[in-house]
């Protein structure tokens, strides 16, 4: 059964308005047509079996029935991934994988090896938004990943998610990952092409974060994310 995404707001008790650009998608790519039914999912996990009512210009009107259950469950694991920053179609990869792979939420970092400047910010976080909710109407999630502002690195560390173990990958020495516990939440720092600088390993190091290492491998900039959000789910998550 297609499924769409609606914002909480876009709902009423028995009806739910789809956006423009799912109302286009619904009508002119997918041909969906009226009494058909799909399914709305709102963001903040809840799921349900529509049908629809009226498609027009302005939007297609749906008929809201029962509460169902989405095809991906949430991970156990509350997994905060903070990577930093690579050029264009390679950040969009690791947030579309972010989302498959059940990350909670995403910080994107600028880091002192990273040199990635966007010329019009609000339309790049417009595009991340998007792909967050393609991502989720494709691999079943029914809540967003959230993706919050860029930040540098002493800014994050300064503000750590409440009970969070705060984990600093690298391929230089470092604790294994089969010393961590994680009876919480973790947060999974990922360094830039160029890796951390030593001032920034030093910082890390003086407020508490673990520096891990994956044996010495070396990887590209988004193949770590990925990789690393497939270990910890697999461990800590419910990846197994």
């Amino acid at each position: 059964m297609r499924r769409f995404h609606a914002p909480p707001s876009a709902f009423t008790h028995d009806r739910v308005v789809l956006g423009p650009e799912e109302s286009r998608h619904l009508a002119e790519v997918l041909r969906v047509r009226e009494e058909q039914e799909v399914r709305v999912f709102d963001g903040d996990g809840g799921e349900f079996v529509c049908t629809v009512e009226t498609v027009t210009k302005k939007g297609a009107v749906l008929r809201v029935g029962d509460r169902c259950e989405p095809r991906c469950p949430e991970s156990p694991l509350h997994l905060t991934l903070a990577p930093a920053l690579t050029k264009g179609e390679k950040f969009d990869l690791v947030i579309q994988k972010a989302v498959e792979l059940g990350v909670t939420r995403l910080v994107p970092l600028a880091t002192e090896r990273c040199d990635v400047k966007s010329k019009d910010p609000g339309k790049r976080n417009e595009r991340w938004n998007r792909i967050v909710i393609e991502a989720s109407k494709q691999c079943g999630r029914a809540t967003l990943m959230e993706i919050r502002p860029v930040t540098d690195l002493p800014r994050f560390i300064a503000d750590p998610a409440p009970g969070n173990v705060n984990l600093l990958f690298t391929e230089r020495a470092g604790r294994s990952l089969d010393d961590v516990a994680a009876s919480g939440g973790i947060t999974a720092l990922i360094g830039p092409e160029g890796g951390w600088s030593d001032g920034e390993l030093t910082l890390a190091e003086s407020t508490g974060v673990n520096l891990v290492t994956l044996g010495g491998r070396i990887l590209r900039a988004e193949t770590a994310a990925v990789a690393i959000t497939s270990i910890l789910q697999n461990r800590f998550g419910d990846l197994n």
